[in-house]
């Protein structure tokens, strides 16, 4: 195990979540498993993928081949887009790839408004949540008024809100909407593809604190109590990213990370996505 302890962040119904996971975006499946259990070794216990990503399989055989207890990985699958009319029959199907008896969180993946099914998907999901199938339950890339349209009618809160976030791309009133909900915040492109690694108030101190400049974006997030699933292929990487929990930042160094908000969008945008394909 490594030295670093990476610190758990409390979801609002109780449910503990390691801060600082993996995540399996645009890894093909057939590299997942390797790369999977080269996370575990490294220390990593929260591993997140999606139906869409064509690789649960991959991770459940790593999670499988680890030899780490289940109840020891935080483990995060996703609701695909074209699925969202029949919820319960995809999540009984990414469980079965997966090869386990539950999942630790299922968020519906995008809101896709155009098809306004996202209010039925989640009743399913409350069903599967009360059943015991899924620890907790969220959303991704969901928007302030997709969270309005989804409390009209929820009686569980979601979890957590999984959107793109990194220092040129804040999002900071969903953020703060997010929170005053109560729901947990979760970075995905927390360090904005790489694209965010080279501004000069990330390098400076990276080299003050002497280290890459990938750890101190990540300490930013986790300063700021925000959960991140940075992903790399390389196990060195794998290490420094986790090592990033051992980061701390000034106030004035977080400000001067903060101040880097550009608008500086990478992924779709929720407002208008359709993503059929996923």
């Amino acid at each position: 195990m490594p030295k670093q302890t990476v610190p758990n962040v409390t979801l609002n119904n109780g449910v503990q979540i390691p801060q600082l996971g993996f995540g399996v975006f645009q890894v093909p499946p057939e590299e997942t498993q390797r790369i999977v259990e080269d996370a575990l070794e490294a220390g990593y216990r929260h591993i997140d993928t999606a139906a869409a990503y064509g690789n649960e399989a991959a991770v459940g055989a790593a999670i499988a081949a680890s030899g780490i207890p289940r109840a020891d990985i935080f483990l995060t699958t996703k609701l695909r887009n074209g699925e969202q009319g029949t919820a319960r029959e995809a999540f009984g199907h990414s469980r079965r790839e997966l090869g386990v008896d539950y999942v630790d969180l299922y968020l519906i993946h995008w809101p896709v408004p155009s098809r306004n099914l996202f209010a039925e998907a989640w009743k399913a999901m409350e069903e599967l949540h009360a059943g015991g199938e899924i620890r907790a339950i969220g959303v991704s890339n969901f928007l302030a008024n997709h969270l309005d349209t989804l409390l009209q009618s929820a009686d569980v809160v979601p979890a957590v809100n999984q959107f793109e976030l990194h220092p040129t791309f804040q999002q900071p009133e969903l953020a703060a909407k997010s929170r005053s909900l109560g729901i947990a915040v979760e970075a995905y492109s927390p360090l904005g593809q790489g694209a965010d690694l080279d501004a000069a108030a990330v390098t400076s101190v990276a080299d003050g604190h002497g280290v890459p400049p990938a750890q101190v974006v990540l300490a930013w997030h986790l300063a700021q109590s925000t959960i991140v699933i940075p992903k790399s292929a390389n196990s060195g990487r794998m290490r420094d990213n986790l090592a990033a929990v051992d980061v701390v930042l000034t106030p004035e160094e977080i400000g001067g990370i903060t101040a880097l908000e550009a608008g500086a969008r990478i992924g779709s945008d929720p407002a208008v996505a359709a993503h059929s394909q996923m």
